[in-house]
């Protein structure tokens, strides 16, 4: 690269620097910017488009196109050329613009006359904004300095836009992070919130995007890269680390001591940018080429490098976790993904939860429902979308985000809120009135829970009891594994806190997307088919040992409920219960008080226990269908697939007969039947499951008062009559004929 390029690279970008802070509106700043690029680049052409949604761009601002198709030409992402550069995040340098593969004519703009073509994307750590297009009468192709000095020309021009410098008038496109913006999530815990966005990990912003005097920047950028290399071999001389964190740190370290790196970003600078803005570039820069690679490896990667990067952007900013932004009165917590530990951190103060990745099964979800705070994953985009203090409304029970929502949406929403107010006051009055149908019969209503903190919700919701105890979650939020002494004590405060109430506790149900941070995570293809629940229980004896010991010591004499997860046939059963029993006996050896009534129950999950024999069914004490993994079997759609698991209904006619198969055989061995998971809460599926002979069902607190309301207000009886005269005609799902019955009953 010459001096000059050099020299003129910096002149523009001081002259669209000094252009951005003139006074003027919108339009007027991007008309500015076209003229001041084109007159740099001694181009005829100079143009901006923009998205208007995630597929369309719009033409924004030219010089050189004509004025009337601002505003009025716009295409998919993908067509013609510059959607082609949206589409790849790269640029596209031709001499002959016509013959390119993909081109496009647009009669409306006058650009026939022009030949030559370049476009660069406009984007910012992988958020795509727009493009970047200068266009020539002379067929030439542009200079590798020239595609450079454009692309950090709409590295700049993202910074603006984010920073809310294109403040769109008219017809002209809204600021980013000032329109109003749906997402599409996937539901992971039901419940509505309005609330004001608190970023999990607040976004450090470039306000410096050009800098004047490069050799300091540069002296900048080397110090703050030797700081970062410092701070990465001291956490690397920690002894407490274990493998993965170790090799974690050592790719951190790889990419910190990568000197092809920091001479780009020197380069950056050299061209006019600041080190901030330089350290961003790159990063988008490498963002868009990783993105495009289907390597898995390759895609972590890019999770170390962004890590990095922002870990250099907080040094050279001096913007670290703590940013001086004051946390709302009312907080929708917004993060990529988050641990149990970090988000039982933030506590009760949270109106809801929404993540870009998670599952239903994460353990966030578990925290979240333990919380009984609403939870959407699956919301693409939203971390960069999203500022602090953003209005904002989560519909966890459609999978809807509302961020800075109109005044229509919001009146809409609080409408909603309102009626779902009004129905808990509804529910409130019947909370110490028993289940029980107009035909007199009672069905127990049981809470699931997983933390301490869920067990108020024993009185207030008029739960009868806690048909699950998720143990897990105090092995989730610890880095190592916890003590024996230190569960028993948990565990008795648990039964105290029931008030003798029967809790059913499930051990230790770990594996599938359940990964203990202390627990190197198995390489399975198809995890919530490997090895998990019991059968790491099994394999590892000690830890369920451990467990039981705790359990029974808890008990301290008093009844005790013990379950087994994901239990397949007898002899896991038999296995899992003998190890209980035996750590029972030796605890009554040792003098210690045990269980004065010891109940050994199995969760059934899997349709094979179903058909196990009939030993399985007379030696376990009591059966809990778990209905979540249940269904995803049974149907074979994956509970944490999008596009499969609502596909099939729970009402579904094979489904039902399935279940009578499980209540006829519990029935004939005398053994206690529960229905535990979502479908148990919602207030259709559990009249169902009651009419055809479940008599108890487990769910969250919230969800008790509805399902109570409606079990009081029918004949069971008949509601029995209508789902097996819908399942004698051949349906394939009983419930259009169950809501139509229902429609008919009244208080």
């Amino acid at each position: 690269m010459t001096e000059r390029s050099e020299s003129d690279s910096r002149k523009l970008l001081r002259r669209l620097r000094d252009s951005l802070a003139l006074p003027g509106k919108g339009q007027d700043r991007l008309d500015r910017i076209t003229h001041l690029i084109a007159d740099s680049m001694r181009t005829e052409v100079c143009s901006i488009y923009l998205f208007r949604d995630e597929d369309t761009l719009e033409l924004c601002a030219t010089e050189g196109l004509k004025k009337e198709a601002v505003h009025q030409t716009r295409m998919k992402v993908g067509e013609g050329l510059v959607g082609r550069v949206a589409r790849s995040a790269a640029p596209i340098n031709t001499a002959d613009a016509p013959s390119e593969k993909g081109f496009r004519y647009m009669p409306e703009t006058g650009e026939e006359i022009y030949s030559s073509f370049l476009g660069v994307p406009i984007q910012r750590v992988g958020e795509k904004l727009g493009v970047l297009v200068v266009q020539s009468k002379t067929a030439r192709l542009y200079s590798e300095d020239e595609v450079y000095a454009l692309e950090v020309v709409a590295m700049v021009l993202a910074e603006m836009t984010e920073l809310g410098a294109f403040l769109g008038e008219g017809d002209g496109p809204g600021a980013l992070h000032r329109r109003p913006r749906l997402f599409r999530g996937g539901i992971a815990q039901e419940g509505s919130a309005e609330g004001h966005v608190w970023l999990h990990e607040p976004r450090v912003v470039v306000t410096n995007p050009v800098a004047d005097d490069p050799l300091t920047e540069i002296e900048r950028i080397r110090d703050a890269v030797g700081q970062l290399r410092v701070s990465i071999d001291d956490l690397l001389r920690a002894e407490s680390l274990d493998k993965d964190q170790r090799q974690v740190l050592e790719a951190y370290r790889m990419f910190a001591n990568s000197r092809g790196w920091l001479r780009r970003m020197e380069e950056d600078i050299a061209r006019g940018l600041s080190a901030e803005a330089a350290v961003e570039k790159e990063q988008s820069a490498a963002r868009a080429r990783l993105q495009q690679v289907e390597d898995a490896y390759l895609r972590e990667r890019l999770n170390d490098l962004d890590d990095l990067s922002n870990r250099l952007l907080r040094i050279l900013t001096g913007q670290g976790q703590d940013t001086g932004a004051q946390m709302p009165e009312d907080p929708i917590l917004i993060a990529r993904n988050i641990g149990p530990a970090e988000l039982l951190e933030y506590g009760k103060k949270l109106r809801g939860v929404v993540l870009e990745e998670g599952s239903v099964g994460s353990h966030a979800a578990i925290v979240a429902r333990a919380l009984a705070i609403p939870l959407v994953i699956h919301a693409e985009r939203i971390v960069a979308e999203a500022l602090n203090g953003d209005h904002i409304l989560v519909d966890g029970d459609q999978g809807f985000v509302h961020l800075r929502p109109d005044e229509m949406v919001v009146r809409s929403f609080r409408d909603k809120m309102a009626m779902q107010a009004k129905a808990q006051e509804r529910y409130a009055v019947l909370r110490h009135l028993p289940a029980q149908s107009k035909c007199g019969t009672v069905t127990r209503l049981n809470m699931n829970a997983g933390l301490m903190a869920d067990l108020p919700s024993i009185e207030s919701s008029g739960a009868e009891g806690v048909g699950l105890f998720r143990t897990e979650l105090q092995f989730l939020i610890r880095n190592q594994m916890p003590k024996r002494d230190e569960l028993a004590r948990l565990y008795a405060r648990v039964i105290e806190a029931a008030k003798g109430r029967p809790v059913a506790f499930r051990t230790l149900d770990i594996g599938s997307d359940k990964v203990l941070p202390y627990m190197k995570p198995q390489d399975e293809p198809n995890p919530a088919m490997g090895w998990r629940a019991i059968r790491v229980g099994l394999d590892k004896p000690g830890v369920l040992q451990m467990q039981a010991q705790a359990l029974i010591r808890a008990a301290a004499g008093r009844p005790l409920q013990v379950m087994f997860p994901f239990i397949t046939e007898l002899s896991e059963f038999t296995a899992a219960r003998d190890c209980v029993l035996r750590q029972r006996d030796r605890e009554a050896a040792m003098g210690h008080a045990v269980p004065s009534d010891l109940s050994i129950g199995a969760m059934l999950e899997t349709p094979s226990l179903a058909y196990a024999p009939k030993a399985f069914f007379d030696l376990a004490d009591f059966v809990s269908i778990g209905g979540n993994d249940l269904k995803q079997f049974f149907f074979a759609a994956d509970r944490e697939n999008e596009r499969v698991r609502r596909r099939y209904d729970t009402l579904n006619a094979s489904f039902l007969r399935f279940l009578r198969l499980i209540t006829d055989r519990c029935r004939d061995s005398g053994t206690a039947l529960s229905f535990c998971g979502e479908d148990a809460g919602r207030p259709l599926e559990a009249l169902v499951f009651a009419a055809i002979g479940i008599s108890t069902l487990s769910m969250r607190p919230a969800s008790i008062g509805p399902v109570k309301a409606v079990l009081r207000q029918v004949n069971l009886a008949e509601a029995r009559e209508v789902v097996f005269a819908a399942m004698a005609q051949g349906v394939e799902t009983v419930r259009p004929a169950v809501m139509d019955w229902l429609a008919t009953q009244t208080d």
